[in-house]
């Protein structure tokens, strides 16, 4: 574990345990490194090197007042491959991660990337736009800052235990344990942070990184995703990188790398091995 300062002073918390090819994980909104715990141990002991850090504003990063931005969530990023000197890395992102990852490899080049995964992500873009139809009216992520400024803490403990992790379906039973470490993770990071997060993961338009990006590219999604929807998000973003994979999962949801992490873990590795 370490942090970095970046060049606008901020702090950025990270974890990088064991060597061999590098593989870095981006977090989602508004979790922390440690929602990567399971991935991590697990390419670990593949022999792989694992790194995850906590985006500015989340988990033990600076809860830092602006900045909370995909320029500079790639940024950072960037900073850190940099610290770590990090070369033939895989950039594995979920959901805002999954941004933060097309972001930085077309704002910063594939010198340092091998291979990329996107899970459950935001590209292309989430919000209902004229050259976007199919996508959710802004007036569903107003909401989400409405109630995020109302009572964070309740509404953290509502979106997991609902339609997050797909709790909300019938015959589904939910992890006590899990719906606390999501909270837990989200009351760890700054209210301006997550509140600003939601403009950049829901307005932010990834079309012209996705064309940037051609090393190759797993984007897995599940079909039941509740926060982002499958038919505007994984299918199209497959379609837009120059050497992608898409993998769909029938009934899995939006935080499918914990409820199903090993079939996504295993489907990541065999990709990886292919």
């Amino acid at each position: 574990m370490g942090t970095i300062t970046t060049t606008d002073g901020t702090d950025i918390f990270f974890k990088d345990w064991g060597s061999g090819q590098p593989i870095v994980f981006s977090h989602g909104w508004p979790l922390s490194a440690d929602d990567w715990d399971t991935q991590m141990l697990f390419f670990l002991a593949q022999g792989y090197r694992v790194i995850a850090h906590d985006r500015r504003g989340h988990g033990r990063s600076s809860q830092t007042s602006d900045g909370h931005d995909m320029d500079h969530y790639a940024a950072d990023l960037a900073a850190l491959t940099e610290h770590l000197d990090l070369h033939d890395a895989i950039h594995i992102g979920h959901s805002t991660g999954g941004g933060e990852v097309a972001h930085y490899i077309a704002q910063y080049g594939e010198e340092r990337v091998a291979r990329a995964v996107l899970i459950s992500a935001v590209p292309p873009i989430m919000v209902q736009t004229d050259a976007n139809p199919g996508g959710l009216p802004k007036s569903v992520f107003d909401d989400l800052q409405a109630q995020l400024a109302a009572n964070r803490s309740n509404f953290y403990r509502a979106l997991p235990s609902g339609p997050f992790y797909g709790y909300n379906r019938p015959g589904v039973e939910p992890s006590e344990a899990i719906i606390e470490n999501w909270w837990r993770q989200g009351m760890m990071g700054g209210a301006k942070a997550h509140h600003d997060g939601i403009v950049a993961f829901s307005q932010t338009d990834f079309t012209e990184d996705l064309k940037k990006i051609s090393v190759p590219t797993l984007v897995m999604h599940g079909e039941d995703d509740q926060i982002v929807p499958f038919a505007d998000a994984g299918p199209l973003s497959a379609e837009l990188v120059q050497n992608g994979t898409l993998k769909a999962y029938p009934g899995f949801p939006h935080g499918m790398p914990t409820t199903e992490a090993d079939t996504i873990n295993a489907d990541i590795l065999a990709w990886l091995r292919a």
